[in-house]
């Protein structure tokens, strides 16, 4: 059922759904905003048990719509508010109809997570959010077991992250830890390998000889220093480089790991 919701961009609800846009207050209340209706399509198929409320426009376009009807029919909060009242919950200029409110997904359970994996991608202290929320999305399509934010990495339920997983974060489990000792301890049975361009090993030549195969946890670093020296613990692989370009960018460079890892392994 939908619900009449605020109708001024004053109100204290849109002024606390905005609040969320800062990383402070969202740890705070372990809640984050979902925006646009792929996105709250895919919360609301694989993880309505997290949704707090649906935010949607009257008249909302198709789409939105569409997403809308489908909460309703999962029995959650679905509330209706202007258009200029969206606008000023959302950080995008164009928040296509329609937001939502989630709690937060990540798995608490770090051994638990890697128990069974057998593709893992650790993304140690990557900063820029549309880098995890890319490489976040291409670990989903390849098949990843899990991925794992660690060190001062950036924080996945940042907006632009979120938008860049395209739904991705409600599909391949998650977690966030403060260091890579952890992760690295949690990953016995997976080989580690560490992406670095100055490495001696090529990736061609690590695939051409059957290892990618194996059950493989994927590290990979900060975009400007990539991973420091105590961190690349396991193999350094390199992506070789045939053209003019001084290297991949860092999402690039986790897609073309990844899914070789993923070719190998299927």
């Amino acid at each position: 059922m939908t619900q009449d919701g605020p109708t001024s961009v004053r109100s204290d609800r849109v002024g606390a759904v905005r609040r969320l846009a800062n990383r402070s207050f969202r740890q705070k209340v372990s809640r984050f905003l979902v925006e646009g209706p792929q996105a709250v399509r895919e919360a609301v198929a694989h993880r309505p048990e997290v949704i707090d409320e649906v935010f949607v426009v009257a008249d909302p376009p198709g789409p939105a719509a569409q997403v809308a009807a489908a909460a309703r029919d999962a029995h959650l909060k679905v509330t209706e508010v202007p258009e200029p009242v969206l606008l000023a919950m959302t950080e995008t200029v164009h928040p296509q109809g329609i937001a939502a409110v989630c709690g937060f997904v990540d798995h608490p359970d770090l051994t638990g997570l890697l128990a069974d994996a057998t593709l893992v991608a650790v993304l140690h202290e990557i900063r820029d959010p549309g880098n995890a929320g890319t490489i976040l999305r291409t670990a989903d399509a390849a098949g990843a077991d899990a991925v794992i934010f660690s060190g001062d990495a950036v924080d996945p339920y940042n907006g632009k992250c979120v938008r860049s997983t395209a739904g991705s974060l409600f599909h391949v489990p998650f977690a966030r830890v403060a260091g890579i000792a952890p992760v690295l301890a949690a990953a016995a049975g997976l080989q580690v390998l560490a992406a670095a361009g100055d490495a001696d090993m090529q990736l061609p030549s690590l695939s051409d000889s059957g290892a990618l195969a194996a059950p493989t946890l994927w590290l990979f670093g900060n975009e400007a220093h990539g991973l420091p020296e105590d961190v690349a613990t396991g193999l350094r692989v390199a992506i070789p480089v045939y053209g003019g370009a001084e290297s991949l960018n860092l999402a690039a460079a986790a897609a073309v790991c990844l899914y070789s890892s993923a070719f190998a392994q299927h």
